[in-house]
């Protein structure tokens, strides 16, 4: 399958320009040059870098110079690294994928989406212009399937009005249900050889989000392990939550999470690609710091090598705090071993 060079290895930088309080304070001091230093002494060969609309445009529309200087000095700390960097738009006006922020309206209102545009369009004047080094991620987590049909001619609108400014740069595309890889086969067929098709991957999603606060439904008392069978991983998927996952069908109820389940769910994905010669990326992919350090782990090892085996490029979900942190302390035992696997 189509490689994406020189995105193959990276890990996101969730929290700093987006999903924050979009305070001084916060852009001054969340990331710093030393964890861009950090994160290319790992080996890693880029960072995705999400931004919020409230970091670079007011309330009205008018842009925030001072927040693209943020983005400025993003681009500058990885150059110096030698990182690439996916700028990646987490949140436009009038949509974002967390339902507890209740900002809705994108997919219904046309001044919305050309605002969307116009966005890209002052993006791509700025960053358009090293298509090997930075690339672009059109909006993160499209969440309805209803929405799909607007989504494929909302990206079309916005790829041919960057490629009127940028010819060359990569340009990312996910689908619905939070960009899950089932949707990859409904978006568009690639516009031109530098699309990229995004895809998040956090399955199975009763060990991956366990507790998590945010699900609908979840017991945030809920735990479950590793080595737990897939038989009992779908009964508690059924009483843990209520929004979309993957199912365990085709998998022997008694069995236990492998490298092949990933195998398995990647495959149709992977086979568009192959047949439309796109390359494939996941933008995110973790665990949140509820399970244990040693089940996260073998978690990484068994994607990892669904990933290798496919050539699929990934930034891992997230760099610090923000529930799925790599650095934080409750992975120290296990942190240089999940770097190596990133």
């Amino acid at each position: 399958m189509k490689r994406f060079e020189g995105f193959e290895h990276g890990i996101n930088l969730g929290g700093w320009l987006s999903q924050c309080d979009y305070t001084k304070e916060r852009y001054d001091t969340f990331i710093t040059q030393d964890d861009i230093n950090t994160i290319a002494e790992w080996g890693l060969d880029h960072v995705r870098l999400p931004i919020d609309y409230q970091l670079v445009e007011t309330d009205t529309g008018e842009y925030i110079e001072e927040g693209f200087a943020y983005i400025d000095k993003a681009w500058e700390w990885c150059e110096k690294a030698g990182l690439n960097m996916i700028l990646d738009v987490h949140r436009t006006y009038g949509y974002c994928f967390d339902h507890l922020v209740n900002e809705t309206g994108f997919f219904e209102n046309e001044d919305y989406q050309e605002r969307f545009l116009k966005l890209w369009e002052t993006l791509a004047s700025r960053y358009g212009n090293k298509p090997d080094k930075i690339a672009f991620e059109l909006l993160n987590e499209v969440t309805k399937k209803e929405y799909c049909d607007t989504w494929n001619a909302v990206a079309d609108k916005c790829i041919r009005r960057i490629r009127a400014i940028a010819p060359d740069v990569k340009i990312l595309v996910g689908g619905y249900y939070n960009n899950c890889i089932e949707a990859i086969a409904d978006l568009d067929m690639p516009y031109d050889e530098n699309i990229v098709y995004n895809f998040h991957f956090y399955e199975p999603l009763i060990f991956t989000h366990q507790g998590a606060p945010w699900v609908i439904g979840m017991d945030t008392s809920f735990r479950i392990g590793i080595d737990a069978p897939y038989g009992q991983m779908a009964k508690d998927s059924g009483e843990q939550f209520e929004q979309m996952s993957l199912s365990f069908d085709g998998f022997d109820p008694s069995d236990k999470l492998s490298e092949e389940y990933f195998e398995k769910l990647f495959a149709k994905a992977v086979a568009v690609c192959e047949e439309r010669n796109v390359a494939l990326y996941c933008g995110e992919y973790g665990v949140i710091d509820l399970a244990s350090p040693e089940d996260t782990l073998k978690w990484y090892k068994m994607i990892s090598g669904a990933f290798n085996k496919h050539n699929i490029g990934r930034a891992a979900w997230t760099y610090k705090q923000m529930d799925f942190g790599v650095t934080d302390p409750g992975l120290t035992s296990v942190q240089n071993r999940i770097i190596s696997l990133l």
